[in-house]
This record gives structure tokens, C-alpha cells and sequence, in this order.
């Protein structure tokens, strides 16, 4: 891999939107999330890792939150999405990793969530998975990351600043033919009486015609047409799952604002829940008749079109913050190199 000086998008001049960002312009400035991750990047041909977001410090399988999936093109394998359907809500942290992968994260997050304390009776638990493929630039057939690996990536969460770029689950990742990776955004919103913050966080590994902020980016080997994301949403408004699905559904407009080409064999996944207090699902709640306050449908459009700009610069900072890496085809079985956007050319814009 070569490692060089990276900047996000605004560090280039670049705005996306009109919303302000958070302190950190990312997922972890909703309170109380947490990311980590796992990088692999062994010999000629790892390139891979995985990256955990915990909605919440505490246990999720016993104080679970709301949360919905919405898929745009399903040409994927996202573990547990007929739970989430169901019943609205997760239960376990979050973790994104490669297609082949998500057998062994689902191993990871059911010894983690099995180890907490209070879920010694625990029987059967909901693990939540999202994949992109990264054999453009990685070996994905080795079994990387192991189970062990993974559940690193789980240890290692934690607020504050979020690394972005070509790490954890983007570290073979391609967007655009161009190098892609991790990357997150924030909004800081008022709706209904209340001041709340969207956070995104991508997976970027996906194809069409890159625009940046509504302009085209021409350059060599940067359009491509297959390829998947997974986008993530947290927020600290009070929604029911309903609206969360409402809002999950926003960022397929953000992802079109980049030129995606949302072709068959892309998968197009964004998952949203709220960590708001007054919504969670603790387990005295789940016993009784329970009393949510809820943000009503006539104070959601400032949270969609929120999510809509978070969702679109964290793609671009997936692109911005990556590096050129140099890995290997599992397809052809030869050796392969994505080259990361060009800041000089963005600069020049």
C-alpha cells in the first residue's frame, strides 16, 4: 500500500449541503456511538479487515434500539435484515466486513454479545452484518478477517475522531475504479422543538460516473459500473421504526448525487437506528405496554434532507481520505493496483 498525505473533503474547500456538520463531522458525533476497526494488510494479497459500529456502551441484546433497513438494489448478503424487518430493531453491534466474510463476523458478534454480562441465558441473538466485495484487491478466498480478527474490530470501538480511507472494511475496497474505503459525515438538525445530529458512516465499493458536489470528475479509470455500499445511519432523534426506514431510504439520494449507476450487480444497503433514551427498548419496557414519544411525520423532512447530505459526503470523504493500494485480483489471480483520487486535481476544481 502507499501511504501518503490525505485530506477530507471540506480540508480541500469542498462543501456538500447547507446543514452544519458536528463537532466531528462524523458518526461518532451522535453521543454514545462507537466505531472500530481491523486492518489486514499482509504479504502481496491481504487487503481486507472489518469495522464494528456500536449504537451504545451498554448491552444491546438486553437494552436493543430502533432501526430499520432499507435496500435499494439487493445484489448482497446482509445478515440478520428479516429481524430488523420484523421487529424493528437491533440487538447486537454492527459489523461490516467482505462477502465472504460474514460467516465469521456473525461468529465474532455472537461471542461477544454472548460473553456480556446479564446474557448468560441467552439463547438465540440476531448478529448484523453488511458486506461489500473487495477481490479487486484482496485474496477474499484466505479467510480474512478471522473470527478473532473481527471481534478486534468489536474491542476496538470507541467515540471520538473515526479513521477513514482505505481501513477495516475499506481497506480493498474500489468506487469509481477509484480507490474507496471508509467514510462519515454528520448534520446537526432542529425539528419538532428539538436539536438532534444524523451521522453516516460508508462502505464505499461501488460504480458509475463520479460527480463531486455536482460536477463531473473525468480522470483515467474513474468510472466503473458494479459494486455495493453499505451505509449506516445513527441518530440521537426519537423515531419508531417506521420513520427510520423513512430516513434509511434518504440515503439512496445522497449515493445518486455521486453519480451511482446502481446496476444489477450492485447492492445498495442503508441501515438507520436512534439511540434517543425515550425510544429504547429496554427490557421493562418490553414486558408492559409501552409509551414512546416520538417524533411525528410532519417533523421529519429536515432529518431526510439531513441524512441526504451526510450520506453524500461521506462517500466522498471514503474517496478523499483513500490511499493507492496495490493488492491482488482474486479474479484473474494477478497482481492489481487502484489509484486514489487525485486532491490536486479536487484542489484545481
Amino acid at each position: 500500500m502507499t501511504y501518503e498525505s490525505r485530506a477530507r473533503l471540506r480540508s480541500l474547500g469542498i462543501s456538500v449541503g447547507h446543514y452544519q456538520s458536528g463537532t466531528l463531522n462524523a458518526i461518532t458525533d451522535v453521543a454514545g456511538v462507537a466505531v472500530g476497526h481491523v486492518t489486514c494488510v499482509e504479504g502481496d494479497r491481504t487487503r481486507t479487515g472489518a469495522t464494528a459500529i456500536l449504537p451504545h456502551a451498554g448491552n444491546l441484546f438486553q437494552d436493543k434500539v430502533p432501526a430499520a433497513l432499507a435496500v435499494f438494489n439487493g445484489f448482497g448478503k446482509f445478515a440478520g435484515s428479516t429481524q430488523i424487518a420484523e421487529l424493528g430493531e437491533i440487538e447486537t453491534p454492527i459489523l461490516l466486513t467482505n462477502t465472504l466474510g460474514v460467516g465469521r463476523a456473525i461468529e465474532a458478534i455472537n461471542r461477544h454479545t454472548l460473553a456480556q454480562d446479564g446474557n448468560e441465558h441467552v439463547v438465540s441473538l440476531n448478529a448484523v452484518v453488511g458486506e461489500t466485495n473487495d477481490s479487486r484487491l484482496n485474496d477474499i478466498r484466505a479467510a480474512r478477517p478471522s473470527v478473532e480478527e473481527m471481534a478486534g474490530a468489536l474491542a476496538a470501538a470507541k467515540g471520538g475522531p473515526v479513521e477513514e480511507g482505505a481501513i477495516g472494511a475499506g481497506t480493498g475496497t474500489v468506487a469509481f475504479g477509484l480507490k474507496g474505503g471508509i467514510g462519515t459525515s454528520s448534520r446537526l438538525v432542529k425539528a419538532g422543538g428539538g436539536e438532534y445530529v444524523i451521522g453516516v458512516l460508508v462502505q464505499s465499493n461501488y460504480g458509475g460516473k463520479l460527480s463531486i458536489a455536482g460536477r463531473p470528475y473525468e480522470a483515467d479509470g474513474a468510472h466503473d459500473k458494479d459494486g455495493s455500499i453499505v451505509m449506516i445511519v445513527a441518530t440521537d432523534a426519537p423515531l419508531c421504526s417506521r420513520n427510520l426506514k423513512r430516513l434509511a431510504e434518504r440515503c439512496f439520494g445522497g449515493l445518486a448525487r455521486t453519480g451511482a449507476a446502481l446496476s444489477n450487480g450492485s447492492g445498495d444497503y442503508a441501515l438507520a437506528f436512534s439511540t434517543a433514551d425515550e425510544v429504547r427498548r429496554t427490557p421493562e419496557r418490553r414486558k408492559a405496554v409501552a409509551n414512546y414519544p416520538v417524533l411525528s411525520n410532519d417533523a421529519v423532512s429536515p432529518l431526510f434532507e439531513a441524512c441526504i447530505e451526510a450520506s453524500e459526503e461521506a462517500i466522498l470523504n471514503s474517496l478523499t481520505m483513500a490511499t493507492t493500494t496495490h493488492g491482488y485480483n482474486a479474479a484473474t489471480g494477478k497482481p492489481s493496483t487502484i489509484h486514489a483520487i487525485s486532491l490536486d486535481a479536487l484542489k484545481r476544481r
